[in-house]
């Protein structure tokens, strides 16, 4: 599985405004809809189930990087995508620092093996120190892409 099958590129977030975590998940999850991904109302449902999936323990993983995800029906496919944040977001990160990398997924809860699929790409990738550090540089939805889209081709 590779990153371009799910994340959507135009929900691609390069200059995330939000500074708390649940402004952070609002603004993500209204990328998607607004790139097509999720109809209007689906957005609170989709939220209140990232939600509580962060009240479980945070998907701020350390080093500024968190992937929050969720199963959840309105869903026909997995979809994600990429949201970048300047200033870090406070997510309660393992580490306790800001988020400013974000990898946002939802996908159907009768795909599971589609969701870890995609949670173990992204792992992999964010294990790489030169994919992160061009994802913290990429200043335009086209650098993310390039850089997403490299990473695919496993060239680093």
């Amino acid at each position: 599985m590779k990153l371009s099958d799910f994340v959507v590129r135009d929900a691609i977030v390069v200059e995330l405004k939000a500074t708390g975590k649940e402004e952070a998940i609002r603004e993500i999850v209204g990328s998607l809809h607004a790139s097509g991904q999720l109809g209007e109302a689906d957005l609170e449902s989709v939220i209140r189930a990232i939600l509580g999936r962060e009240e479980l323990g945070s998907t701020g993983i350390g080093q500024g990087v968190a992937v929050p995800h969720t199963r959840h029906p309105t869903v026909s496919r997995l979809v994600g995508t990429v949201a970048l944040s300047k200033k870090g977001v406070d997510f309660a990160a393992l580490d306790g620092d800001p988020v400013n990398i974000f990898f946002l997924l939802i996908s159907p809860p009768n795909q599971p093996g589609d969701h870890l699929r995609a949670l173990e790409n992204i792992s992999r990738h964010l294990k790489d120190d030169r994919f992160v550090s061009f994802l913290r540089q990429a200043k335009t939805r086209e650098q993310v892409v390039d850089v997403l889209d490299e990473a695919d081709k496993g060239t680093h």
